[in-house]
């Protein structure tokens, strides 16, 4: 799997990258995260990739142009690969997990991320497969939405999770009540217990007990 972003903030991505889990995949070549910087298929001498609107408002909007540029290149000698351009926009659908898991069959994912008052409607309406949102709230840009897609992409490839760390949410879901040691730890003046179903070493009880947690919660059917 490819990950290209383009971004008029490269930078940002560096730290976030460069750890834990996507550190591991990137190394073994379970994926591969490329950051373009919208800058360099500006055509002018300031590297201009934003205008004011027509009909006025506040703000300045991104080129339709120069994004068309970026994934025209991006696109190229990859016909014969499945690839999907996305566009993160408050206005968008939200980004579900089954959306990642339709995500994660393709080859390659172009991550836009406007900046600015926004992004010419050209490109959501004539360029971008899926538009995302993730979540009832506006941020500044579409990088941090963009990590969240291309981490929760790259969980779901074959080998970027180990057993142990991808069991529970196979098998039962996400939301499954965890505990570790120590068997009693004191909050707020009394003791909180582990669940003893946990400590029972009965298999079956303890797979019953994490069924009905999920069922309790409703995140997810099982």
């Amino acid at each position: 799997m490819r990950f290209n972003i383009v971004t008029i903030f490269p930078r940002i991505f560096d730290s976030y990258f460069s750890e834990s889990i996507l550190a591991r995949a990137q190394k073994k070549k379970l994926i591969k995260i490329k950051i373009h910087n919208l800058r360099d298929w500006a055509t002018d001498k300031h590297r201009s990739v934003d205008d004011s609107p027509y009909g006025g408002g506040p703000g300045m909007v991104m080129r339709a142009d120069v994004i068309a540029a970026a994934i025209t290149k991006l696109k190229a000698k990859s016909e014969k690969r499945k690839i999907k351009v996305i566009l993160f926009s408050p206005a968008g659908k939200k980004f579900t997990q089954k959306d990642a898991q339709r995500l994660a069959k393709y080859d390659r994912l172009i991550l836009i991320c406007g900046r600015y008052e926004g992004v010419d409607h050209r490109v959501e309406k004539y360029l971008a497969g899926d538009v995302f949102s993730i979540g009832d709230y506006v941020l500044s840009g579409g990088e941090i939405p963009a990590m969240i897609v291309v981490e929760s992409v790259s969980r779901l490839i074959k080998g970027v999770l180990g057993k142990q760390e991808s069991i529970e949410e196979k098998r039962y879901g996400v939301g499954v009540p965890v505990y570790t040691r120590p068997e009693s730890v004191l909050i707020k003046g009394k003791k909180r217990r582990v669940p003893r179903v946990l400590l029972s070493g009965d298999h079956k009880k303890i797979e019953a007990w994490r069924r009905a947690q999920i069922l309790q919660s409703r995140n997810f059917s099982i």
